[in-house]
């Protein structure tokens, strides 16, 4: 059964380019529960830092994707007014195209798979590619959503989301993020090199594009590690 890895990486629009509706939708629940200016300042701060969470207020700048065997995959990633050539670092080529080609792409070599594995993937990189691929017309070619319990699932379409199976399946009230289990496992933590998810928005801004790509990579290497010793010592 072929298997494929993959993660995303996004940021939020600028709130100041939204029409007045949407920030007024937006910000309604600040102002109705803020007693302060000082608190409203604080909590839409907040908001204008998670706007990346949202297919609607965000957008993705990688997809990384990852062979499980082959152990090779690719990282595409948007790097706006630059020119970067084709590249490749420990088995992973870095393509730079728009968000539209990357989604093409991703759907078009989904096709080849029978497997995939994310971590906390059903909760929110699977919804937000879907969500970015419809506004483009872009149709999934593998239903990544459906039957979330593996007993469920078809053969030739598994979701192995890694969150779901470690927290059995929200069982368990504190699971871990990917870094907790990288660590408990012994596994390089995607986040070893000092760039964090939190961190994506300013490197975007500031043209570090290939930096975003090269953590896009730790993370679908960390995940496949992750995948090998939950297949190998905790799925039954």
């Amino acid at each position: 059964m072929p298997k494929l890895v993959f993660d995303i990486e996004t940021i939020g629009h600028d709130f100041d380019s939204f029409d007045d509706t949407t920030k007024e939708v937006l910000t309604n629940w600040i102002e109705k529960s803020s007693a302060t200016e000082e608190e409203y300042e604080v909590k839409l701060e907040e908001l204008k830092n998670g706007l990346g969470f949202s297919p609607l207020t965000g957008e993705i700048v990688a997809i990384g994707i990852l062979d499980y065997e082959k152990d090779q995959g690719v990282v595409y990633y948007q790097a706006p007014n630059q020119n970067n050539k084709d590249s490749e670092e420990s088995g992973v080529r870095f393509k730079q195209m728009t968000e539209e080609g990357m989604l093409k792409h991703f759907w078009k070599g989904a096709t080849e798979y029978d497997e995939f594995i994310t971590f906390n993937g059903r909760a929110f990189d699977v919804p937000f590619i879907i969500a970015r691929s419809a506004k483009y017309g872009i149709k999934p070619s593998k239903d990544l959503m459906s039957y979330r319990y593996s007993a469920q699932q078809k053969k030739d379409n598994v979701h192995n989301d890694l969150y779901d199976q470690l927290s059995y399946y929200g069982a368990v009230r504190k699971a871990g993020n990917l870094h907790m289990w990288c660590r408990h496992f012994g596994i390089e933590s995607p986040k070893a090199e000092g760039v964090k998810g939190d961190n994506v928005t300013e490197l975007f801004s500031d043209g570090r594009c290939l930096d975003i790509a090269r953590y896009n990579a730790r993370d679908i290497r960390a995940t496949s590690k992750l995948y090998e010793k939950w297949l190998k010592f905790i799925k039954f």
